[in-house]
């Protein structure tokens, strides 16, 4: 695969913005290792190999476990994530796959349920960040580094 393109390059101003929205959501107070676990699965979901293997890299030095890292796709099925990651994970899904989905009221509850207000919107800003990385990575056809 061969990139399309270099935001970086092409438009500093609009690559500025995105790096400056990450800064508030790696500052918002949301443990990081749910920001991590989050933005992996929203880049599985969109198939993004960029944003994934740079994220699992980063839960990884964060102390995340490659069997929660490798289970991360069915985390449904799994008894390795609690009640505060289900509800992110659902929500993370759920605005990823927004026109299929439509946020649904079920996940909305879960949130509610282990978020406070203020937390509730910082995932989501950190949901819909990733989503955009994700649209920019593919898009432009981002080819992650190989060791």
């Amino acid at each position: 695969m061969h990139p399309r393109l270099n935001l970086h390059e092409v438009d500093q101003d609009a690559y500025k913005a995105v790096v400056n929205l990450g800064a508030y959501v790696s500052r918002c107070g949301i443990e990081h290792s749910l920001i991590e676990l989050v933005k992996t699965r929203a880049s599985q979901i969109n198939g993004c190999a960029y944003c994934i293997d740079m994220h699992v890299k980063d839960a990884r030095k964060a102390g995340e476990s490659d069997q929660r890292l490798h289970l991360l796709v069915a985390w449904r099925e799994s008894p390795l994530f609690t009640d505060r990651e289900r509800a992110a994970l659902a929500w993370t899904e759920a605005l990823t796959r927004i026109a299929e989905t439509r946020a649904p009221d079920e996940d909305y509850d879960l949130l509610r349920a282990q978020f406070s207000p203020d937390e509730m919107v910082k995932l989501s800003v950190a949901i819909g960040l990733i989503n955009v990385w994700n649209r920019l990575c593919v898009g432009f056809r981002s080819v992650h580094p190989v060791d």
